[in-house]
Parts: structure tokens; sequence; C-alpha cells
């Protein structure tokens, strides 16, 4: 089958679905892992890395992995290879690589390509929802002495990323925040008044639901913040994201994603409803 699935899909999707599609390819012929690599002069660990999108393609290793797997079809090997070509695109976050860490690259290649984003934040507004000064005072620490060209660069990065609000096919936002999001004045009084001024207007997006977790439920059900994705495209499992210090965690296994899936659906139950939120965040507005 022709990998047409993901034509639509950023560079990171399509390395995700092309993998995939050669990891069926090769199964299906009972090849070894270790033996398509040795067609490709490599090794299996190359071909693991290879199917599950994690490296980029080679439009050679491809053709000699398709003839390996019996695709003789002129017009199946070239939409491979076209898809190929398309993976190996450079993303629109390209331009920012000096600044952000490999780990966070793959994220925001993936967070361009999914079909529906849930997230849990405890400290922060959601990335996707921040105004341009919260991003700022988050990027300076809240100290403006700091600012500089990196800094400039690193919130443009930010708005850039919210441009998917726009796009026809803008994925689904479902947003858990902490309230104590909504008490720390990030940026002082002045930015957190228009911070929560942009997230009620943000509810008013049909793509968009924010619930807000009282500080009455006490503790909540998830331990820490995690961001979920989930595709359209059947070949690309949902991913869970988990940031840290040092580096970032994805996780795909089945049991892990169906944890943290329950794990958000207890949170929805447990927090405010969404129009329940939207009176906190206008009663936390006549505060300011």
């Amino acid at each position: 089958m022709a990998p047409d699935s993901a034509t639509g899909s950023g560079p990171t999707a399509r390395r995700l679905v092309l993998g995939s599609q050669l990891r069926r390819l090769r199964e299906s012929k009972q090849i070894s892992r270790e033996d398509a690599g040795y067609a490709i002069r490599g090794s299996g660990s190359k071909i693991s890395r290879l199917e599950l999108g994690r490296v980029g393609f080679k439009e050679r290793d491809v053709a000699d992995l398709l003839s390996l797997y019996g695709v003789d079809d002129q017009s199946e090997r070239e939409s491979f290879l076209d898809l190929v070509r398309r993976s190996n695109e450079p993303g629109w976050w390209n331009r920012y690589n000096d600044l952000i860490a490999p780990w966070f690259q793959d994220f925001v290649g993936l967070e361009e390509s999914a079909s529906r984003i849930q997230t849990y934040e405890l400290q922060f507004v959601p990335g996707l929802l921040q105004t341009e000064r919260y991003a700022r005072a988050v990027a300076t620490q809240g100290r403006p002495e700091v600012e500089d060209e990196e800094v400039d660069r690193r919130v443009r990065l930010r708005m850039q990323r919210q441009r998917m609000f726009s796009q026809p096919k803008s994925p689904r936002v479902w947003a858990v925040i902490d309230e104590s999001v909504l008490h720390r004045p990030i940026g002082g009084k002045t930015v957190m008044r228009e911070q929560i001024e942009s997230l009620l207007d943000s509810t008013k997006l049909p793509t968009v639901t924010l619930q807000v977790l009282p500080f009455s439920l006490g503790r909540s059900a998830a331990e820490g913040a995690y961001t979920i994705l989930r595709f359209a495209e059947p070949e690309i499992p949902d991913i869970v994201y988990l940031e840290h210090l040092c580096g970032a965690l994805y996780l795909d296994k089945a049991e892990e994603v169906e944890t943290y899936s329950k794990v958000s659906h207890r949170l929805a139950v447990d927090a405010l409803t969404p129009e329940g939120s939207r009176k906190l965040m206008q009663e936390r507005l006549r505060e300011f």
C-alpha cells in the first residue's frame, strides 16, 4: 500500500508514516531487521530507527528496501520515494534549530501534525495559549534586563506555533490548567490581566476547550504536566510527551498512553466545566 495518507502532514509525521509502512512490508515478507539492514549496508538497529521514524531517510536506502520487499510497481515505488523527499523537507522551525534542543524539535514537528492535543499544566499557561508578553515573561524568568535577540526569537517561535489555530485543519486542543496558574503573577498584573482575557477569547474558538482544576479539589489525578498528541493517520500511534529538566520522554506504548488517557478523563470530571472555568477566569479578571 502506498503511503499517501500523510501528504498533508508535516515532515515528522511523514517520517513516522513512512517508517510504519516499511515495517509492514518487511514483516509481510518475514524478513528480519538484520537482513534488511544488510541490504542497505547498515544494521538491524538502523532499520529499527528508520521504522520508528527517528532518523531521516535516504532515497537509495528506501529504493533498495522496496526491491528487497518485492515492491516492483513503478507508481507505488515513486509514491514511497516522493514521501522520502517530503519527509526530508525542513520544517518551518528549522530556522530556530540553534535555540531549541533536538528533543523539542521532534515535539514541534509532531504538534503541527496532530489532530488532537490534550495538555495539563500546573505552573504556566500552555504554550499554545500564551500571549506574547506572557511568553516573554516566562522566557526571561521575570527579569526584563536579560532580554536579548535570543529571547525575541524564542518568543517568535512560540507565537509561530500558534498559527495552527488559523489553519483549515486546526487540531482540537483540550487543556486543563491548575487554578494556581491564574494566581501566579507571571510578568506582573498587567501581563496576567491580558493573559486571562486572551484565555477567555480562546474559549470562543470551536477547536479549543479549557478547564480549570480548582483549589478546592485538593490533590489532582496527575502527578505532573503532560501532553497527549493524537493523530488522524492510523500509522502514527498516540504519543504522550513529558518534559523534564534534562530533556523529554515520548511514550507511545499502548498501556502507557492508556494510563494517561484515563488520567485525562479523571481530570475532565474533576475540573470545572468549560462554562464554570470561564466564570472563574472572569472572577479572577475582576480581582485584577
